[in-house]
């Protein structure tokens, strides 16, 4: 009986592979991703491929926070709740990225739906200059004490996909989204991973693709994410077109 006894091997059984195919895998395997982070702007599809990942690799399974008693009265414009916002998001994320168990005693893989990275690039958009200049000093302090990830999996799709998905998921906290924020958060994240090198990186483009509604979708991308993946590299799932790593 073969025992599944490493993340990817894992995933690998979920996603379709044969035995042989296994056992192929497992020669080749060497440093495997421990420590996986999904990220990608609003409703991209972050907690189902997380929730799905930890799922299948029985990973313990890491949320960011969205309980945020500021954020409607940011999202509607009242003065002062972007700080207030952003600073409470900053401390309860390096709460649970500080207090992971990554240590040579524990086997289990950690999915993540967020990388700590993510508060920064939305206290660039929300805080003036003032209020950026107090949250650095905190950031930079508490960037230090959370561990980077092996592997993140940035998720995208252009602004109107997801202009699409936050109507449909008609989330109370969300309704005061504005299109144009939505388009500056997309481009935010596209500046960042752009430059992004201090861990792997799988880029996906989701615009065209349905994990959820669409096994054929799930079952391609798990594969790719089961495969090692060193520096950057593209998934493009549309036409069945991958392009080579960067």
């Amino acid at each position: 009986m073969l025992l599944l006894t490493s993340p990817s091997i894992a995933l690998l059984a979920f996603s379709g592979y044969s035995q042989s195919d296994l056992l192929t895998f497992m020669a080749k395997l060497f440093d495997l991703p421990r420590y996986i982070a999904v990220e990608g702007p609003i409703r991209v599809g972050k907690s189902t491929l997380s929730n799905i990942l930890a799922e299948r690799l029985n990973a313990q399974r890491v949320t960011d926070p969205e309980q945020n008693s500021f954020l409607k009265p940011f999202y509607e414009g009242e003065p002062g709740a972007a700080f207030q916002a952003q600073f409470t998001f900053l401390v309860r994320r390096f709460e649970q990225l500080r207090d992971l168990d990554l240590g040579g005693s524990s086997q289990k893989a950690v999915i993540s739906d967020f990388i700590f990275e993510k508060d920064k690039i939305f206290a660039c958009l929300n805080l003036n200059d003032q209020e950026l200049d107090t949250y650095n000093r905190y950031y930079n302090h508490f960037r230090e004490q959370v561990p980077t990830p092996d592997l993140v999996i940035y998720l995208q799709a252009t602004p109107e996909v997801l202009k699409k998905r936050v109507k449909k998921k008609n989330a109370p906290g969300e309704k005061a989204i504005s299109e144009e924020y939505l388009e500056e958060v997309v481009k935010a994240y596209e500046h960042f991973f752009f430059h992004y090198t201090s861990s792997d990186l799988l880029i996906v483009n989701t615009s065209e693709i349905d994990f959820v509604e669409r096994n054929e979708d799930l079952q391609e991308l798990l594969r790719k994410v089961s495969a090692p993946i060193k520096g950057t590299q593209y998934f493009l799932p549309l036409g069945g077109q991958e392009a080579a790593s960067a």
